[in-house]
């Protein structure tokens, strides 16, 4: 079988999943609403409403292309690693819309969302970290890729018209990374929401294109620099008893900044957890990243909100002030206060070298403070915190939600709600959170 064909298959035919891969999910769609929420003022959402605000009634396409860019706007949505995206921004507001639209109850979301996330882990794992190192958005690319494959499956599409799906989402996928700090990339998401739903309505109409469209001559695999895929992968899928979900996780984020900050800035933590010291006690801070971190922060002296998230300097100046950032540190009239040039001038960015990742991979990000009475403090991080070796609390998810949600009534009722999702009838109660 191809790789859609495959996928497809896996689909219709994966094993039961887990209790743990249920409340996994239930997390993720909670976490991800909250940041939508967050998000639905942002400067980036307000642009795309205005954009489309001519339909006289929004269809579900529509509706996803609105609060994916708001899930996405203020980049505090999870990250997930073998996607190389930002899955749930996509994927939540895609299924949201459409199962709101056909009156699908909870349990068949968290379904829906847990097939989209798997079929996202395929389509990266056959791109592999190449694709995103390029300078491909892989939100915008495997998440609509992977997603399109659980709208097909919410609207009731067979094998072959799940298939279909994943070969035209291929010729939607799209969106660069040098738009990163820019309103564009929060619309990569939206974006990528809305081309997933209109791929599996097409699907459904009969639309049809190359099945070998992935690893095909002139496919996404060859033309997304794409790389280290074995016709081998397809015939594992089949037998996969775990969910990713389980195995590799989806991580929310603590801080709502670009994720290429977050180790460091946890590092940053563990480091004022175990020496009292202040951001008046920093003479300057050294940082070392991945190359393609590196490259997501452009910004060493940010002009806006939108460029604060994609600045180490920034992010970091914030945190030795306050040991925590919070949605109300990327404002403009924040950014304006707190983006102190000779301030910013003292933390420093380095990255490893492209010969150094290709001989180790995964290598940690090093954080080392220098203080006014000569001490140096250094710290490393393999990962971030959110992750499944390190999860939140729950406490540190009903702070998050709190943090994006406080000023909604009756916001603690719904996040309890939330927490029964699979319980739920009815989604209605979640358009309060929505644009």
């Amino acid at each position: 079988m191809t790789v859609s064909e495959s996928i497809a298959a896996w689909c219709l035919s994966h094993p039961p999943f887990s209790e743990r891969a249920y409340q996994l999910a239930q997390q993720a769609i909670t976490d991800t609403l909250a940041c939508l929420y967050a998000g639905r003022d942002d400067f980036s959402t307000q642009a795309v409403q205005q954009a489309w605000a001519h339909y006289d009634s929004q269809p579900a396409a529509i509706i996803a292309l609105l609060n994916g860019t708001a899930a996405h706007a203020i980049d505090y949505d999870d990250n997930f690693g073998p996607g190389m995206s930002h899955a749930s921004a996509v994927l939540v507001p895609a299924l949201l819309a459409v199962a709101l639209a056909e009156n699908r109850d909870g349990a068949a979301l968290l379904d829906a969302y847990l097939i989209g996330l798997q079929a996202q882990a395929f389509i990266g794992e056959v791109l592999s970290n190449s694709h995103y190192t390029a300078g491909w958005h892989g939100t915008s690319t495997v998440g609509c890729i992977g997603t399109a494959a659980g709208i097909a499956w919410l609207k009731g599409l067979d094998q072959a018209g799940i298939a279909r799906t994943l070969s035209i989402a291929v010729s939607f996928a799209s969106g660069v990374k040098g738009q990163f700090g820019t309103p564009l990339k929060p619309f990569h998401a939206g974006m990528a929401a809305r081309n997933a739903i209109d791929a599996a309505e097409l699907a459904a109409s009969g639309m049809s294109g190359r099945m070998d469209i992935i690893e095909g001559e002139m496919g996404l695999l060859q033309l997304f620099a794409g790389a280290d895929y074995q016709p081998a992968m397809v015939q594992r899928w089949q037998h996969q008893t775990q969910h990713v979900i389980e195995t590799v996780g989806v991580m929310p984020k603590k801080h709502p900044c670009c994720g290429s900050t977050h180790r460091i800035l946890d590092a940053i933590a563990d480091l004022q957890a175990l020496h009292a010291f202040s951001a008046e006690d920093v003479e300057s801070v050294d940082t070392k990243v991945g190359i393609a971190n590196w490259r997501n922060l452009a910004y060493t002296q940010p002009e806006d909100e939108m460029q604060a998230r994609f600045s180490m300097n920034y992010c970091v100046a914030v945190m030795l002030e306050k040991g925590m950032l919070s949605v109300a540190d990327f404002t403009p009239q924040r950014v304006a206060r707190q983006a102190d040039a000779r301030r910013l001038a003292q933390i420093s960015m380095s990255s490893w070298s492209a010969a150094e990742e290709a001989e180790q991979g995964n290598l940690p990000h090093i954080v080392t403070i220098t203080l006014k009475d000569g001490r140096m403090l250094s710290a490393e991080r393999l990962s971030a915190k959110g992750s499944l070796a390190e999860p939140f609390s729950e406490s540190d998810r009903q702070q998050k939600f709190a943090d994006c949600c406080g000023n909604l009534r009756g916001y603690a009722e719904i996040y309890q709600r939330l927490g029964n999702l699979s319980q739920e009838k009815s989604l209605g109660f979640l358009r309060k959170l929505m644009v």
